[in-house]
């Protein structure tokens, strides 16, 4: 193929391909920016993002800026950035693997650039102690959780679901996938449901509670004054659909969601809506320099189960979380700079 590529959307995904000279100018970049910042989560990289991330391709930056504004597709698979396999090292055991080393650096800073084009890079003190950027990595210990650090199958979800500061945008960017572990997809448009479940989930009849990986910190870290597991003992109830009826949006997370106690209506809702979105399931394979861009108000996402090495060449994805509006966010930051979410 000569010259980068956009395809139109296909079940609510667009594929954008990079071609060489494009994929060498996002690497140079972002190593450009880690040069100039030190690291790919120094302050002042985060506060240059939004202006250096306009350097980008043109045509990249518009297709960002069109899924951020007209919202034509539900996630974006950006193809083409090099990854160079030796040089980013044997995929770690654990997401603290890498502390203190830089291998990876350029592919984190290229995270952070794309991240400026959609809003606010953040984090959360209960995954993986705060950092802006993740490891998501296959760990002995977590083999059968519901977590990236899994291999079991992924059941879709909604990022974060359960808060209500959860991010408006997922980025996975692929540094390894030599087995091709597809990562699946489901976007609300593809959703068709009678008009009786569908009233009832524009309605607030459901609780959502966080996943094991953010309540196992939360313990730790202020037991049951935290957040989190203020909404694990008490979870106010929220609607699944919401935002513009014609469009809607979405929030659900069937692992770890329910219908009011007693709610058959909504119960049977709820199943209805899980029946639609497995129905309208697709898979994506994040390869090595592949970045998925996922409307979290849009889409679900998950992954299939697969068969881990743990021998260093196992699937390694690198993971952000953006929102439109940090300031939602202000209680749960010690400083309105800041971007971890207490």
């Amino acid at each position: 193929m000569t010259g980068s590529a956009t395809t139109p959307p296909l079940a609510g995904i667009r594929y954008v391909d990079l071609d060489p000279v494009d994929g060498a100018q996002v690497e140079a970049l972002a190593r450009a920016a880690v040069r100039e910042h030190g690291s790919s989560s120094a302050p002042s990289l985060l506060a240059a993002a939004p202006g250096l991330a306009h350097r980008l391709p043109a045509r990249l930056v518009d297709q960002l800026r069109d899924l951020r504004l007209a919202e034509s597709a539900s996630a974006l698979v950006i193809r083409g950035l090099p990854v160079d396999d030796a040089e980013i090292g044997p995929t770690p055991l654990d997401w603290r693997g890498l502390d203190g080393q830089t291998r990876t650096a350029p592919q984190e800073a290229y995270l952070v650039l794309v991240a400026g084009l959609l809003g606010d890079i953040f984090g959360w003190t209960t995954l993986q102690d705060g950092r802006l950027i993740h490891d998501v990595v296959p760990m002995p210990s977590q083999k059968g959780e519901q977590s990236g650090h899994g291999t079991v199958n992924l059941e879709w979800h909604t990022e974060d679901g359960f808060h209500p500061c959860r991010c408006d945008y997922l980025l996975l960017l692929g540094l390894r996938n030599h087995d091709r572990v597809p990562t699946t997809l489901a976007s609300v448009d593809q959703v068709e449901l009678d008009p009786a479940h569908r009233a009832a989930l524009w309605q607030p009849r459901f609780l959502i509670r966080p996943d094991n990986e953010h309540l196992n910190r939360a313990r730790d870290i202020d037991g049951a004054s935290h957040t989190v597991q203020a909404i694990a003992d008490a979870p106010e109830p929220s609607a699944v659909l919401f935002g513009h009826p014609d469009q809607p949006y979405l929030r659900v997370d069937p692992a770890f969601m329910s219908a009011l106690p007693g709610d058959r209506e909504a119960a049977e809702a709820l199943d209805a809506v899980v029946s639609a979105l497995d129905a309208a399931l697709t898979e994506v394979v994040v390869d090595a320099g592949d970045l998925l861009v996922v409307d979290n108000y849009k889409a679900v996402h998950g992954r299939c189960a697969f068969q881990a090495r743990y021998d260093g060449t196992d699937r390694w994805l690198k993971k952000a979380v953006v929102t439109r509006d940090l300031r939602k966010s202000r209680a749960l930051r010690s400083a309105p700079h800041h971007r971890i979410l207490d």
